[in-house]
């Protein structure tokens, strides 16, 4: 009688450089492929994320000859009847290492199961690169140093003949999440990934380094999609990266991604919570007419506004940009960062939330390794320096294409500046950043909340 046994797909939808799925293998003669559908997560995404899901599992079962079984539910409850149905001892899985993921696991164990687990998300897993006196990492350069000198494993093959459960018809439940009318996402799957990446290395790579932070031209990999959903593991990348300047640049930013996963494995309580917790005592303004402008990209900055569409078009926003986003939602309008946090993990397909929560405190100024409080972006000069010709803006803003040079950046400045339709400013930058540096001092003054 052949041994089966589970695996249990989450951010890992991808069959290359996956050491848990070898170890399912070894551990069996027949593995039941698994993904579990969790409503709770699902109700709070939007359509952007649903949908890049929905195509990520089709592009893995066709990956599996149709084998992936995708079940609604509790992760318990659904594993637990498929142990019992197909009489198997164990499930295995990566390590998730983000707090909902490790509360799902401590579910499964005191239930009674036994979760087998290998491997992760991260080049090197969190929790592993310490000070030398143990303790973690607070500022991102000595992070990135110890990380380098630490290493990593090479990355490792697909299973070779492996040997699927077929599912029953009940239990492959791959939703059929679509994306919004006229919205068109990239596309999804390991394949996908590698393409990108095998792209990325050929034509952008080298010069990453100097176009990563120009939002009009392709400068970026946009592999931080498929680095969420583990459709490619990032140590595939770093095993092609060499010493060039923009594969280090790049480099560096794969680092960001694990600092800021480590961040969160020893203060699980910052996906919401400040790390900072002066922070929380800095005055905010309720949420009203300036949030749904700029949830709307309707603000009269166009630099804002091109991005906040972007992300409403794609469901993906350049990096540049979501700095400058965030700079002007907490310090422009005064609004806690949690709720942009919030607006972007509806939106964004490569929602991470380490990267998301400790980007968004970064910004805010109440994050590790912040950026000071004091530094306001603005939303005009950020737009002449990388968006000079006004490609970007144009791109998501049709109310300013007839607008050149400066003026596209300031279309208050041009008699026909607002003659498409463009809103008027909603706030004044110049006013609102000494309002915000005026904050700052306040909480400065303040006794320090208790812990």
């Amino acid at each position: 009688m052949s041994k089966r046994t589970i695996f249990w797909f989450r951010r890992d939808l991808r069959l290359a450089d996956n050491p848990a799925l070898l170890a399912c293998f070894d551990a069996a003669d027949e593995v039941i492929p698994l993904f579990i559908l969790d409503d709770e997560i699902s109700e709070r995404a939007g359509q952007h994320r649903r949908a890049f899901l929905a195509n990520s599992l089709n592009a893995l079962n066709e990956s599996l000859g149709g084998a992936l079984h995708v079940i609604s539910g509790k992760p318990v409850d659904v594993i637990a009847s498929l142990m019992k149905r197909y009489e198997t001892t164990s499930v295995h899985s990566a390590f998730p290492f983000a707090p909902y993921g490790n509360t799902r696991d401590e579910e499964l164990r005191g239930s009674g199961i036994k979760l087998e687990q290998l491997g992760s998300s991260y080049a090197v897993a969190p929790g592993r690169v310490v000070k030398g006196d143990g303790t973690p990492y607070k500022v991102y350069t000595p992070f990135y140093r110890a990380w380098l000198a630490h290493g990593w494993r090479a990355p490792v093959a697909a299973p070779k003949n492996p040997n699927w459960v077929k599912p029953k018809k009940s239990d492959q439940n791959i939703p059929n999440w679509k994306a919004p009318d006229g919205i068109t996402l990239q596309e999804a799957g390991e394949a996908a990934a590698l393409s990108r990446f095998k792209k990325f290395l050929k034509e952008t790579s080298l010069d990453y380094g100097d176009n990563r932070n120009i939002p009009g031209i392709e400068g970026t990999s946009r592999l931080s999609p498929h680095l969420r959903w583990g459709e490619i593991h990032p140590r595939t990348i770093l095993a092609s990266l060499g010493p060039s300047k923009g594969h280090e640049v790049y480099r560096k930013e794969i680092a960001w991604r694990e600092f800021y996963a480590d961040v969160l494995h020893h203060n699980p309580h910052t996906t919401r919570d400040y790390y900072d917790s002066r922070y929380k005592k800095m005055r905010y303004e309720k949420l009203g007419k300036t949030f749904d402008a700029w949830c709307s990209g309707n603000t009269g900055y166009p630099f804002v506004d091109a991005a906040m569409r972007q992300i409403v078009r794609e469901g993906w926003m350049h990096n540049r940009a979501r700095m400058v986003v965030a700079s002007f939602l907490v310090k422009d309008l005064h609004i806690e960062w949690q709720h942009g946090a919030n607006f972007f993990m509806k939106y964004l397909i490569d929602n991470d939330v380490a990267s998301n929560s400790h980007g968004w405190q970064w910004t805010a100024g109440c994050g590790t390794d912040a950026s000071p409080y004091y530094r306001v972006f603005n939303p005009i000069e950020q737009g002449r320096r990388f968006d000079p010709d006004g490609i970007y803006i144009k791109k998501y803003i049709p109310e300013l294409s007839h607008l050149q040079g400066d003026d596209i950046h300031e279309p208050w400045e041009s008699e026909s500046g607002y003659k498409n339709g463009y809103p008027k400013r909603i706030v004044d930058h110049a006013a609102e950043r000494l309002d915000s540096l005026a904050r700052l001092e306040e909480i400065k003054a303040a006794k320090p909340p208790k812990p």
